[in-house]
This record gives C-alpha cells, structure tokens and sequence, in this order.
C-alpha cells in the first residue's frame, strides 16, 4: 500500500485516484491467558482504491509493484457498490470490537484455552456485557461451575 500512495504522490495522480484502503477490523484475542485486541485483515491480499479509471490511472495501479492482480474481467477493474463500501466503513471504523457470544444457557462445550482446557461442560450462565460464560465443569463427580472468557470455549 505504501508503494501505491508513493507512485501516486510522484506521478501527480492525486486528481484522478484520492483513497487506497486495506480493509482492517478489531478483535479480541486471548494471548497467553489474557484479552488483547488486535487488528486483523478484513480481506488478506486486497487492497481498495478509490479512483476515477483512466488510461493513466490505471496504469499507475496496475503497474505497482506487488500489484498481481485485480476484481474483475476483461482489462479494467469492476467497482464495488457503494453500499458495501459503507458497510465495510461502518466495520472499519468500531473502536472497541463487539463481544459475539455464539452459546446459550445449556450448550455442551469444550474449553480450548486455560487450566481446565480440554475439559466439556455445559453453560450455566452468560454475560453479554463482559464477554464471560460460567461453565459446569465435571471434576470428582460434581459440577463445578467455572467463570471464563468467550474466546476461551467452543460449541460441540
């Protein structure tokens, strides 16, 4: 992306192609036992360019290096809807990323992270606002019930 915004500053191209976009969104990850929020390619390989398509302009584009390719066929590239370019706006640009809490009170899963990864248990409680799950857990025939992260379990 950095070669494009270069080329286009020393060609003088800033009239014809004004916005070259990586598509990039928020999410919570758990790293070594705790949250953190990363940024992470909405589309890997893809970059947007917002430009008026001329002979010039496309070639700037096309001739970029790293540049292998674009959406379309023929030779010139098909634009995006404007629809789903503000929707990929309205992606873009949440600050702090949405807990999506994928399990109901009493779904069996299995805890892929933490002291009792690899354990099944079933959820007994779930709280939207923090992004945590309380899970019964079988040890010593009892159900214990232990409070974890979302990102530390999965549905089976």
């Amino acid at each position: 992306m950095r070669n494009l915004k270069q080329r286009i500053e020393s060609l003088g191209m800033e009239d014809k192609i004004f916005n070259v976009i990586v598509p990039k969104e928020k999410k919570i990850k758990i790293k070594n036992g705790k949250r953190k929020i990363i940024e992470e390619k909405i589309y890997p390989g893809y970059v947007l360019v917002e430009m008026v398509v001329t002979d010039d302009s496309w070639y700037v584009v096309r001739n970029t290096p790293r540049v292998t390719g674009f959406i379309g066929a023929g030779t010139t590239p098909v634009p995006i809807a404007r629809e789903k370019i503000e929707i990929l706006q309205k992606k873009m640009g949440t600050e702090e990323p949405k807990f999506k809490i994928e399990v109901e009170v009493g779904d069996a899963v299995k805890i892929t992270d933490g002291p009792f990864k690899d354990f099944d248990g079933k959820i007994s409680e779930v709280d939207m606002e923090r992004g945590k799950v309380k899970v019964l857990v079988n040890m010593c025939g009892r159900d214990t019930p232990v409070e974890l992260d979302s990102l530390q379990i999965k549905k089976i």
